[in-house]
């Protein structure tokens, strides 16, 4: 029970042994963070300081209370440019800064009180009713947006807050000829330098984002730096998160609850996925409703620390997990680090031009492009592709969480479509008495007295209006008054699917015949049972296999048509 409620208490024996490890792993992930701490607070709108602040506090108190040894939470891309897009349409983050740090704060308790409120009511498998495409086109367009919005300081020139990636491209366009090629130079440069040391120089390649920072600021040095425009990002304070209640009121909660709801969901999709990808590897089970919890703690907690909100990094993650890390004490380790770096060395922080800044960023939001598996959805299916075009342009040209509930929602009407259309096949018999569907092989043969059917699929109210059309059909013909429904493929039975059933059944047996089943799963009759459907049904009416129903039903058939009847396909004939 106090590992339930305490999960900590769980790994804490372990990392007894096990710290050596979690040391290393978490000095790697305190080098990894500094630079992503910096840019994400950017793209969020936020001074970097809170950055920091939000790789110091999210990530320890998610592994306290996580459930997974690997992940690490902190800031994120996608989080912070969904942060920025809810928060700056309440506030300006240049001219208002205190108010947007302040509404940041509330956002980021709210989405926690969520996330932590769906792991209390159990809702951990809901991330998987997200599919793949619709993450895949979110990050895309989230990619696009944030590169987009990095232009203005690549090209030196002034682009108006808030304005849409298709406003900055135009201003880019329109007034390229003021570009500052000083700024330009340091960005391109800064961004070259990323993509060398990452790709080429692979010894440094975990620490490619902090090198090309160090590296850039020093060519901005010798372009001349602010003398020749290039702006610097400004002191930071050196001093550890400070403690203060949200600015809590009816109006910002009611205007952020979007926002929130969006944020939640988008932390618990992304911690969940990202824990469950590494435990692929180290072979750790994950509860989600108890990463729910944590990612909500954190979150709720780190609003208290003037941290925003903050999730599962797959980044950080991964090098945790690489770097030899056991449990979630590497976490805590590259959060206290952290904490020193931030009160020794941020006067240095101060020095990084904002053009630099602006070169790595766009390398972010290109690296969210996942153009592998953009390529796969493309060539593998229609309705994905679908589905990932509405989220990815709905994120270019609405806001971002209206693309990401469009397309939730395309995906499981996509579902539900192909649920509610389950397969009904005729079945025949061959030569050697094999059951196959009929228009498999022109010299199957069929009973004239008993209809055999096959339904692969689920019975339920999206799905009647196909099954019970199929079986009006038959009924109206009049050729038979047997149906024995071959039913391992039916995988549940609703309310309406037993209701509808049991009016079948009776409708058959006034016509002298009957309705049968062989081989229904026990977990498909839950509803038939419990409903009373499977006595007006008729217990008789349910067979264990198909055998043993053709061996009773045929005792039932017209013996003066069996008589004159040439097809005699089953044994008993």
């Amino acid at each position: 029970m106090l590992q339930r409620i305490f999960p900590f208490l769980a790994w804490l024996p372990l990392a007894k042994k096990s710290w050596k490890d979690d040391l290393i792993a978490g000095i790697t992930g305190t080098v990894i963070v500094i630079p992503q701490a910096v840019a994400f607070a950017i793209i969020a709108g936020l001074p970097p300081v809170y950055g920091f602040y939000t790789a110091m506090i999210t990530p320890i108190i998610a592994a306290l209370f996580g459930s997974s040894y690997h992940l690490i939470s902190g800031p994120t891309t996608a989080i912070s440019i969904v942060v920025f897009a809810t928060v700056s349409q309440m506030a300006d983050a240049t001219t208002d800064v205190e108010n947007y740090v302040a509404l940041t704060l509330v956002l980021t308790f709210m989405a926690g009180v969520i996330q932590f409120a769906m792991g209390l009511a159990r809702m951990g498998k809901l991330v998987n009713f997200v599919s793949h495409s619709v993450i895949i086109g979110f990050t895309a367009g989230a990619g696009v947006l944030i590169a987009f919005k990095q232009l203005q300081h690549v090209f030196g020139l002034e682009v108006e807050r808030g304005s849409s990636f298709y406003t900055i491209l135009k201003t880019i366009v329109l007034n390229i000829d003021q570009t500052n090629w000083y700024v330009f130079a340091v960005a391109i440069g800064t961004m070259l330098i990323a993509i060398i040391v990452k790709n080429f120089v692979k010894p440094l390649s975990r620490f490619y984002m902090l090198i090309a920072m160090v590296l850039g600021s020093v060519l901005a040095y010798f372009l001349g730096g602010e003398a020749n425009g290039i702006e610097n990002v400004g002191k930071i304070p050196s001093n550890l998160p400070p403690f203060g209640i949200p600015s809590f009121s009816i109006t910002n909660i009611r205007e952020l609850s979007t926002g929130a709801l969006t944020l939640a969901l988008l932390g618990l999709i992304e911690a969940v996925a990202i824990a469950r990808s590494i435990a692929l590897s180290s072979h750790q089970r994950i509860d989600g409703n108890q990463e729910f919890k944590g990612q909500g703690l954190s979150n709720i907690v780190a609003s208290f620390f003037s941290s925003y909100m903050g999730s599962g990094s797959f980044t950080r993650s991964g090098v945790n997990y690489q770097a030899g890390a056991k449990t979630p004490m590497s976490a805590i380790f590259a959060a206290v680090f952290l904490m020193f770096v931030l009160l020794l060395f941020s006067q240095y922080a101060s020095y990084l031009p904002k053009s630099a800044m602006g070169g790595i960023i766009l390398l972010v939001g290109y690296n969210l492009i996942d153009f592998h598996h953009i390529q796969q959805v493309f060539k593998s299916s229609g309705r994905e592709l679908i589905v990932l075009g509405t989220t990815l342009f709905g994120a270019l040209f609405f806001e971002l969480e209206t693309a990401l509930f469009s397309g939730i929602g395309l995906s499981l009407f996509f579902y539900l479509e192909k649920t509610a259309k389950p397969n009904i096949a005729i079945l025949g018999t061959t030569k050697t008495h094999r059951f196959i569907n009929i228009i498999r092989d022109p010299d199957v043969k069929e009973c004239p007295q008993l209809k055999i059917v096959r339904i692969d699929g689920s019975i339920y109210f999206g799905a009647l209006e196909v099954v019970s059309d199929f079986f009006s059909n038959l009924y109206e013909k009049g050729d038979v008054k047997h149906v024995l429904i071959v039913a391992k493929g039916i995988n549940f039975i609703d309310l309406a699917g037993a209701t509808w059933l049991s009016y079948e059944a009776k409708k058959w047996q006034d016509r002298g015949g009957g309705l049968y089943f062989s081989g229904l799963k026990i977990v498909s009759q839950q509803i038939l049972k419990k409903g009373g459907f499977r006595n007006e049904i008729g217990e008789e009416n349910f067979y264990v296999d198909k055998p043993s129903a053709i061996n009773d039903i045929f005792n039932k058939l017209d013996k003066d048509i069996c008589a004159n009847c040439k097809v005699r396909i089953f044994h008993e004939c």
